[in-house]
């Protein structure tokens, strides 16, 4: 996006992303994390928590995706982010990403963008809240 575009208030557009099993064992072969509660289904039912779940970094990986859709370039050279994980994403969850722009920084040619984001499943339940930050040009 353009500085130009931008204003604090301003809502980034949402990144919808359904979770599928399917993605959550590919993600264990890229990571190497093979942990069972993520990819044995009989093993996850035992547990607490009732079935499998995604990776924490999966979902994190989408809320990357929505902001590099926002920002681009800027997003993946000059982007961080401060997250807290709330609850588990499971397999057929509907995974919202939005997020607001909360503040505008200038400074020497560059400014700093700063975004609350949230990550939540069909039932409005939060997965991931957090804040990120991104430097644009201009």
């Amino acid at each position: 996006m353009q500085l130009a575009n931008l204003n604090e208030g301003m809502s980034l557009p949402e990144l919808r992303k359904l979770v599928r099993q399917e993605s959550i064992n590919l993600y264990a072969q890229a990571s190497g994390d093979f942990n069972p509660i993520h990819i044995d289904e009989g093993f996850a039912r035992q547990t607490p928590l009732g079935g499998t779940i995604a990776h924490g970094m999966l979902v994190l990986a989408y809320l990357s995706q929505f902001m590099t859709a926002a920002f681009g370039q800027g997003w993946l050279t000059g982007g961080s982010l401060n997250v807290r994980f709330k609850a588990p994403a499971r397999p057929g969850d509907n995974i919202t990403v939005s997020g607001k722009i909360t503040k505008i920084e200038q400074e020497a040619g560059t400014s700093t963008v700063h975004c609350e984001v949230l990550c939540q499943n069909q039932k409005g339940e939060a997965v991931i809240t957090g804040e990120t930050k991104v430097k644009v040009k201009g």
